[in-house]
């Protein structure tokens, strides 16, 4: 499948109104967040559950995976040791306060990456071959949606 220059705005509209912007749909990602303390995050809506915090994270690594599949980078480079799931405890503000930025660096990485991203090689395989990279790049903007609304759930239960 061939895109035209078009699709890659029509991308990082999609990855912005997911994370960050004003769009139709209601709350994204970093506004589920807003006004949150790391008390309130750190609270697990039950015991073996994930919490909002531990969500954060995760959300942050898999736009650094996404990032890292797009530009071909090894892996190894994400500022936290581990994959996926990174266990958030403690209710300490100013580490709150470092993931929600390590949520913010990793969105501008990946949206400068994406804005880079050759538009004639978005129909293409990624190196896995299982998804194209049009695919991958919609799909980080809906995993940020899927939390945010999971995140809104929980803070009905947790705050």
């Amino acid at each position: 499948m061939k895109f035209s220059d078009p699709a890659i705005p029509l991308l990082l509209a999609a990855l912005d109104e997911a994370f960050d912007h004003r769009s139709w749909h209601g709350t994204n990602l970093r506004g589920s967040l807003r006004g949150l303390t790391a008390k309130e995050v750190a609270r697990r809506p039950a015991a073996g559950r994930h919490n909002i915090w531990e969500i954060v994270v995760h959300a942050a690594y898999w736009k650094y995976a996404v990032w890292r599949l797009i530009t071909g980078a090894q892996r190894g480079s994400f500022p936290l040791q581990g994959s996926n799931w990174f266990s958030r405890n403690e209710a300490d503000d100013s580490a709150w306060r470092r993931d929600l930025e390590l949520l913010a660096g990793e969105h501008r990485e990946l949206r400068g990456a994406v804005a880079r991203f050759p538009p004639d090689r978005l129909g293409e395989r990624t190196a896995k071959k299982k998804y194209t990279y049009v695919d991958v790049i919609r799909g980080v903007a809906a995993h940020d949606l899927y939390h945010a609304g999971q995140i809104q759930l929980l803070k009905r239960l947790v705050t």
